[in-house]
């Protein structure tokens, strides 16, 4: 459990060193902070076991996220440097948050008491409330800020009360005890208590993963949100709370799933729906990506309908993928919207002109995202739908194939502004941080794809 030691120390590290005038010599040290963590984390694969009275749990499972999560943090950590370049009188602040907000996703990835699952989703959700409403003099900042906080409360509430209920019938905060007090009852004798615990539960964490019908917050907090923040809601966030929704059900729930199967069901066809169908009308970026982060949660709960013939690994590569795809576009938006003054889809026009090497690592990133091969965005669809229909859910899966190629047209859409509309003569002035990040994505993105067994074999 080291890595979350470390990374919690790394964090009380930015907030001191704002004391002793380090601010300079922050960035550097939190980017190689995250690289060393990372190594730790390697280090953990072999050694897995239970710590703090099975409070949390290293597994294989645990680990391949974590990496994946610390990867995310690391590159957004990198495009920091630029970002808050002119607010380097809180970039400490700045920086001692998001690794706060990390540390709350590794505890989510790795907890094995439902106490841990609620602390690490809080510690989450209210460092990123606080940077959606970062910047204090743009009003949509602050509505995002806002909407946030209190959506999320909601839904901090259905978890706690769902908990409180799962505790009343079994005695336990502990996943395995919970696990085998359902596999040692037949599912008509276990209390409807514990069921209506499990749906409210449910609630709560369709609401982190952004799946509909829960999903009304997205747009609107992704839109406010600066934009780095955006990027890094829309992957560690995501990521984090489907590592922590299949934890639950493999270590919990497994019994009961056939139950709770067609509300999942509906969350994932309503998520493809709403998801694909509402993004084709999108004309600000983010408000797009926030759309497509709706749809994309559709395609991963097919991994945790699909759990009991093993999707672990099918999940964690589909992660891997829609990160360095949703990452590598916002590294080359960035940049974009500062020079342009505008988040519309039409701040990418003419692109290809002014910038051909930005196109085209935002065309491969909407490629990837689109699902096109040969970026890891195929292969990651391609697994999940391949576990869905060995679980039998055939008719999903034909769904979700429709609703990949509906949400091919708005990805595109974004390629055809770069390169068959004109632009203004703005000149766009790229730090090369952005153009590194990108480029790492979008080649993880190739290679992944070309060679998925890297990640597939892991879990």
């Amino acid at each position: 459990m080291n890595t979350l030691i470390y990374t919690s120390c790394l964090g009380l590290f930015c907030l001191f060193a704002e004391i002793f005038n380090l601010r300079k010599l922050l960035i550097p040290a939190v980017v190689i902070g995250i690289t060393a963590i990372f190594g730790v984390n390697y280090m953990e694969w072999n050694q897995g076991g239970s710590f703090y009275n099975d409070m949390l749990r290293i597994d294989h499972f645990s680990v391949a996220f974590s990496s994946l999560a610390l990867v995310i943090g690391l590159l957004i950590f990198v495009m920091t440097a630029d970002y808050y370049k002119n607010e380097q009188q809180h970039i400490s602040d700045y920086l001692a948050i998001l690794i706060f907000t990390l540390c709350g996703a590794l505890i989510m990835l790795s907890y094995a008491n439902m106490a841990m699952l609620f602390l690490g989703i809080e510690i989450l959700s209210i460092s990123l409330y606080i940077m959606a409403g970062s910047k204090r003099f743009d009003t949509k900042s602050n509505e995002a800020g806002f909407k946030y906080f209190l959506m999320g409360a909601f839904a901090s509430g259905f978890l706690l009360f769902g908990i409180a209920l799962i505790y009343g019938v079994t005695n336990s905060f502990n996943l395995q005890k919970i696990g085998e007090y359902v596999m040692n009852h037949d599912a008509l004798t276990i209390s409807p208590l514990f069921y209506i615990g499990m749906m409210l539960m449910l609630v709560a964490m369709l609401f982190k993963v952004a799946a509909a019908p829960f999903h009304f917050w997205s747009p609107d907090v992704y839109e406010g949100s600066p934009a780095l923040i955006t990027a890094f809601m829309s992957t560690l966030v995501k990521i984090a709370a489907f590592g922590a929704l299949y934890r639950l059900f493999a270590n919990c729930f497994m019994g009961t799933l056939t139950y709770v199967e067609s509300t999942l069901v509906i969350a994932a066809v309503a998520s493809l729906a709403i998801g694909n169908f509402t993004a084709l009308h999108q004309t600000n970026f983010k408000r797009l990506m926030a759309y497509s982060g709706i749809s994309h949660a559709g395609y991963m709960l097919l991994g945790v309908i699909s759990l009991y013939v093993g999707t672990a690994s099918a999940l964690f590569y589909y992660s891997a993928g829609y990160a360095f795809a949703t990452i590598g576009a916002f590294a080359v938006a960035i940049p974009v919207f500062h020079a342009m003054q505008n988040e519309g889809i039409d701040a990418f026009n003419g692109l290809g002109k002014k910038s051909p090497l930005l196109a085209a690592l935002l065309t491969m990133s909407m490629l990837s995202l689109a699902g096109i091969p040969p970026f890891a965005g195929f292969l990651g669809k391609y697994y999940i739908f391949s576990k869905a229909i060995q679980g039998g859910h055939v008719t999903l899966t034909l769904i979700a194939v429709i609703a990949s190629m509906i949400g091919a047209y708005y990805y595109l859409k974004v390629v055809l502004a770069m390169y068959t509309k004109e632009g203004n003569d703005t000149e766009i002035e790229v730090s090369p941080l952005y153009v590194m990040v990108a480029v790492f994505c979008v080649a993880m993105s190739l290679v992944l794809g070309l060679f998925p067994d890297v990640l597939m074999n892991l879990i």
